[in-house]
């Protein structure tokens, strides 16, 4: 119960019922079980269930937040791998497995990213210089992918 008090910032109390045993073994004293279970009780029962989990619910937010996990290093991978095949086009101009339909839209969309951040950069250096911003990065017009990786719902620009 130390290490939970601690750990957690609360004071903490255990009460374990044995099937074998009538009488309930108490942590950390019988005394200080009966002073937290008070304070515990003088609270509103609003404080009381605030953040107050049974086994069932603590379950359900350690799967969720392991599935976001999960979701957070598969689209880092995913990026990743779209980050290699686009330096492989550029270093060696062909790719040696052949990409699929969806890695293309997917890497069509990664590099539409990175010229948005370098369109971004090169503004605020122009605005730093004190130059005359270009509407568009100075392009005159710009490609619109028909079917991209925005229209998925498991691809990298999830993480964003």
């Amino acid at each position: 119960m130390n290490e939970i008090s601690t750990l957690c910032g609360i004071e903490a109390c255990a009460i374990i019922y044995s099937p074998n045993d009538p009488q309930p073994e108490v942590w950390p004293s019988e005394p200080e079980v009966q002073r937290v279970l008070s304070k515990f009780m003088e609270m509103s029962e609003q404080k009381q269930c605030r953040k107050m989990l049974n086994q069932e619910s603590l379950l359900k937010q350690i799967i969720i937040k392991g599935q976001q996990q999960l979701t957070r290093q598969r689209n880092d991978n995913r990026k990743k791998e779209m980050t290699h095949l686009m330096f492989q086009y550029l270093n060696v101009g062909r790719v040696y497995d052949n990409p699929s339909l969806i890695d293309l839209n997917d890497l069509s969309w990664l590099i539409d990213q990175n010229l948005n951040e370098i369109k971004k950069k090169m503004t605020m250096i122009q605005i730093q210089e004190g130059a005359p911003v270009t509407e568009n990065g100075g392009e005159r017009g710009h490609m619109h992918h028909a079917q991209g990786p925005e229209n998925r719902t498991d691809t990298i620009q999830n993480q964003y």
